[in-house]
């Protein structure tokens, strides 16, 4: 925890991002036939800080963990579900957005990691739609207000009762001297297609916008009388879900608990291991590779459920990145191993290649893309080392085009007897695990040289050793025993000196070439323009609007434009 944060509450050391219905505080999840509801519910008491409370829906990073864990079970343990519908249970109020208390008494790098987590949790909610045709709609009884409305803008279709009160709006700049922090903007302009004036109206006016001037200027899609709501939110989610089922009769599978043994310096999972070295500051992750042969049919592979390799390790890659982002903010640079046998890695690609219609392997694959883009977010130095015994190949291999630099040791340590290091690429490198610029990490790689792509693409199911990988540009740099230990040591010293403000607009401006889309857009606007203002004092001083909200004082700006 960095100095200076609020206390977690209930003596609570870290923040765990595990959780199930049966622990929710905040969210009530019901699921009939091919429509489930969300229906949130946030317990005023039941914020994950102390020293404030979760007034009128209000949320903190809690109530998004909860919400996170609800879309992944609709996804896969749900998968006869078509529609949701995304309720609040509160009278008059559908939800107040992020709480301005967590917010003002938070550290600057809580804010920024709330922020992007919320960001991800309804990128996710869009995703479900997109890819596994799982519709929301939201529908808004009261107000919506700043990450309130942001919430209803991941949705697919927005109902706003028409009662006289019930509003959208996005206040952030008015009220607090900041901007929506989960792509409200964005998605205001880029996703409804809302008029620059009217969203220039829009989000300068505390009140916000209700009734048919919403519907006229796209901010929701329809207004409903209160008298007929409940009639309509049934009429719509039957429209919704006229569509062919997602999966047939499919049965989904449980999400099991993931398997974690923590001590001080370490978390052991089932198949990912992590070391923290704080004095270097440092996080080293091991991702070990299957021990088994692939299942022989998709019948052992749903049997098997969570505890299949492929998503296992997914999930628990998953948790140990999240862990790492929001608890272990010292840590400058993560760096990333892998050990077992890269054709093991391969057959269970092929497996998924062979199955890729199958509902279960296209959600297992939507979940790699999703880890894979939260490794690409997350505000650390990232570096796999390749070393003899490893297994970067297929989906692994996307970790090492995912860091910022990679090293691969030529041949043999003296000594040692490992399998001398490798990179193995698949199909599924080129094109299954798009980045945020929709990009797959190889395009974005070779961005200026189309050539090597294709030199690369020629090269699938090779096992290429250092000097191979190399020369087809997939390692930044191969070095032999002599030089490996010297060279990987001052990266890392060098990297763990520099100013980590400067390396996370770096980091951040490197990884995402090439075209922009809406979720580049969203992630760069908050990288570049919220991480700034957060710490501005007009916003987060004595006298700023964040700190004086509620208190009757009005805030005192350094009004100039910089």
């Amino acid at each position: 925890m960095a100095d200076g944060e609020r206390k977690l509450a209930n003596g609570g050391t870290r923040i765990d991002f595990q959780t199930d219905p049966s622990r929710y505080r905040h969210w009530k999840l019901k699921v009939d036939g091919d429509v489930a509801t969300l229906l949130m519910d946030v317990d005023e008491k039941g914020a994950l800080f102390e020293g404030y409370e979760l007034k009128l829906n209000s949320y903190d990073l809690g109530v998004d963990i909860e919400l996170a864990d609800a879309m992944d079970r609709l996804r896969f343990e749900h998968p006869q579900v078509k529609v949701v519908l995304l309720r609040s249970a509160k009278p008059r109020v559908f939800c107040a957005g992020a709480n301005i208390r967590m917010l003002a008494g938070a550290t600057h790098a809580h804010k920024v990691n709330f922020c992007k987590f919320t960001n991800e949790t309804r990128n996710g909610i869009e995703d479900a739609s997109e890819h596994s045709g799982v519709k929301t709609i939201c529908v808004i009884n009261g107000t919506a207000a700043g990450g309130g409305y942001e919430l209803a803008l991941a949705a697919d279709h927005i109902m706003l009762v028409d009662d006289g009160s019930s509003a959208v709006s996005l206040p952030e700049l008015p009220l607090l001297a900041v901007l929506p922090g989960t792509g409200g903007l964005t998605r205001v302009t880029d996703k409804r297609k809302v008029r620059r004036d009217h969203a220039d109206f829009f989000c300068t006016t505390e009140e916000g916008i209700k009734g048919k001037r919403a519907v006229e200027w796209r901010l929701v899609d329809e207004v409903v009388p209160g008298s007929k709501l409940e009639a309509t939110v049934v009429a719509r989610a039957k429209e919704f879900a006229g569509k062919p089922a997602r999966h047939g009769e499919a049965k989904g599978i449980a999400l099991k608990p993931l398997q974690r043994e923590r001590t001080e310096n370490s978390v052991e999972y089932s198949v990912v291991s992590v070391e923290l070295r704080r004095a270097e500051r440092l996080a080293v992750i091991t991702l070990h590779g299957p021990e088994t042969l692939p299942p022989t049919s998709l019948d052992e592979m749903l049997a098997l459920g969570s505890d299949f390799w492929p998503l296992r390790i997914a999930r628990e890659l998953d948790d140990a990145v999240l862990d790492i982002r929001l608890n272990e903010f010292d840590t400058a640079a993560i760096v990333f191993k892998t050990l077992g046998d890269p054709a093991q890695v391969l057959a269970y690609d092929a497996f998924l290649d062979t199955h890729a219609d199958h509902w279960l392997v296209r959600e297992i694959r939507h979940c790699w893309k999703r880890v894979l883009k939260r490794v690409d977010l997350t505000s650390r130095s990232l570096v796999a080392l390749i070393e003899p015994g490893s297994c970067f190949a297929g989906t692994l291999a996307e970790l090492a085009f995912a860091t910022d630099r990679s090293y691969m040791l030529i041949g043999n340590r003296e000594g040692d007897n490992k399998v001398p290091a490798t990179i193995a690429l698949a199909d599924v490198n080129f094109g299954r695990y798009p980045m945020s610029n929709g990009l797959s990490r190889l395009a974005s790689r070779f961005l200026g040289s189309p050539a090597d792509l294709e030199k690369a693409g020629a090269a699938r199911g090779q096992m290429l050793d250092a000097e191979a990988a190399a020369a087809l540009g997939l390692v930044t740099f191969a070095l032999d025993d002599i030089d490996w230990e010297d060279e990987v040591r001052i990266f890392l010293q060098e990297r763990a000196s520099f100013s980590p403000d400067g390396l996370t607009g770096l980091e951040a401006n490197l990884r995402f070439g090439g075209p922009e889309t809406m979720e580049s857009k969203i992630f760069a606007r908050l990288t570049a323009w919220q991480n700034w203002i957060f710490q501005r004092p007009n916003a987060v001083g004595e006298a700023g609007a964040l700190r004086r909200y509620g208190t009757g004082q009005r805030p005192d700006y350094d009004m100039k434009r910089v």
